[in-house]
């Protein structure tokens, strides 16, 4: 007779919309208890869920800080027989932790990151729901091996490609070019693609200084000069179009890359990659030539995220460059 043995997983709570309730002035905040904690297990027959309070911030105050406390968490569970893992989060910066774990862990049970875009006592609150199918997710074994996923409004994504799209709606989270990989139904997890995995930077300490900056038309370039300085790390520029520049901003941009600050482009457009294409002042081609590293495939948030995943791993020159470019990475 075979055997079935209950599967643990364990749930890293961090706070965010899906903690909160409205208080007497009508205003959505962190309660003094997460209402999370009174979910009743569904699974009580199928799954031991084992519940952490990390903290309880909304997810504008989550910074590379805090997402390198849950990935030192998850690492730990990895030696604790645990079967998969889901982080509630709040959505603002949730696809940058999801990213960042995304990068800096090896694991081959599933990791699920949820959220919810309505609190605890408004109508039609999504967060118990996200909550439950992120849980079934991260049981199934169809999960692993699929990198970090975020699980919001039954579809599955991939940390590395979703981001979050509207402000208020349900449905905010979205992959731009391919969509979800997989489904959350009444009793079954569904996958239609499967996502290239690639090596991962287990990293300890952090850099900082890593920035984030947008261009636009007559961008200013005091604002780069402003990041003229020893203590800057990295840059990150979503830029025009198929990755383009106003030709203002050139001499600034050579100064900082002699100084040997990596300067790294991705487009600010929805969809599409940032390319060398043009040739003319400002064009990619030339910023390709002065030294300008190319980022394919990511939104400027993730960029920054894997800059500065990749500078706290000790990576630099063409090992930096190499890791940047692979749009599979």
């Amino acid at each position: 007779m075979e055997i079935l043995l209950m599967k643990t997983i364990l749930i890293l709570h961090t706070g965010g919309t899906i903690a909160m309730s409205k208080n007497i002035d009508g205003g959505v905040a962190p309660n003094n208890i997460n209402p999370l904690d009174m979910f009743e297990n569904p699974f009580v027959d199928k799954l031991n869920l084992i519940t952490e309070d990390i903290f309880n911030l909304p997810s504008p105050h989550i910074g590379p800080e805090e997402m390198l406390l849950i990935q030192k968490r998850i690492l730990k569970a990895i030696s604790e027989n645990i079967d998969g893992v889901v982080i509630t989060h709040g959505t603002d910066t949730l696809e940058e932790t999801a990213y960042f774990l995304d990068l800096t862990i090896q694991n081959d049970f599933p990791v699920v990151v949820t959220g919810a875009m309505r609190s605890a006592n408004e109508i039609g609150s999504d967060g118990l729901h996200n909550f439950q199918t992120a849980i079934q997710t991260a049981a199934s074994d169809s999960a692993k091996n699929k990198g970090v996923l975020v699980v919001m409004n039954d579809e599955i994504h991939t940390a590395r490609y979703v981001t979050k799209t509207h402000t208020t709606n349900v449905a905010t989270f979205r992959t731009p070019t391919f969509g979800p990989i997989g489904l959350v139904t009444k009793d079954r997890i569904l996958f239609y693609e499967q996502l290239l995995l690639t090596n991962y930077h287990p990293i300890k300490n952090l850099v900082s200084h890593v920035y984030l900056v947008k261009a636009y038309a007559g961008m200013d370039p005091e604002i780069l000069e402003f990041m003229d300085n020893d203590q800057t790390n990295g840059i990150v520029i979503e830029a025009l179009g198929a990755g383009n520049l106003p030709p203002r901003i050139l001499p600034i941009l050579k100064k900082l890359l002699n100084r040997q600050i990596p300067v790294v482009l991705v487009s600010r457009c929805f969809n599409g990659i940032a390319q060398e294409v043009y040739s003319y002042d400002g064009g990619g081609i030339q910023l390709s030539h002065m030294g300008v590293i190319f980022c394919h495939g990511l939104n400027g948030q993730k960029a920054r995220i894997k800059l500065l995943v990749g500078l706290s791993d000790g990576l630099s020159g063409n090992s930096l460059k190499d890791f940047l470019s692979d749009a599979v990475s």
